[in-house]
């Protein structure tokens, strides 16, 4: 399955020196744009994403109601992380005579990619949980790239 990924890079437009809004810099991208992030191969609804960033870490929310924890696939290659899952489900009813029957199956599947800021990242310490309907990633930043606090320099 091949497409188009969104990209997790900060970016400024301003002279300003200000950490520019992650959020702001994606949204810009296009990243209502359903059609180039829906790598499934059915036309099942893409889940909503929810990205916030703070000085240690980025967490990126994905709206995933009545999946299971077992139907994720979490992969982190290079600097891209997919997010995948699929759940086939089978129903069958029949009555006691047999005069009708009913079989119903449905099949869910999603996938969505991220190209994440380029030595940001710290890869081995990435975790994700699964609750009420929600998949949520945590991504630490790696400590030489996190803001340092003011210090003063005394002159000698």
């Amino acid at each position: 399955m091949e497409g188009k990924a969104m990209t997790l890079v900060k970016r400024s437009n301003n002279t300003f020196p200000s950490v520019p809004s992650l959020i702001d810099s994606l949204f810009s991208r296009e990243l209502m744009d359903w059609t180039n992030t829906n790598f499934s191969s059915t036309d099942t609804t893409l889940p909503a994403v929810n990205i916030s960033e703070t000085d240690n870490e980025y967490s990126i929310e994905v709206a995933a109601p009545g999946m299971k924890r077992d139907n994720f696939k979490i992969k982190l290659e290079n600097n891209l992380l997919s997010i995948s899952s699929e759940q086939k489900e089978e129903k069958s009813e029949k009555a006691d005579k047999g005069k009708y029957s009913r079989r119903e199956f449905s099949y869910q599947s999603f996938q969505r990619t991220f190209n994440l800021p380029e030595n940001e990242i710290d890869g081995d310490k990435i975790k994700a949980a699964y609750a009420d309907g929600i998949l949520t990633l945590t991504l630490p930043k790696r400590e030489e790239v996190k803001p340092k606090p003011a210090r003063e320099i005394k002159i000698a």
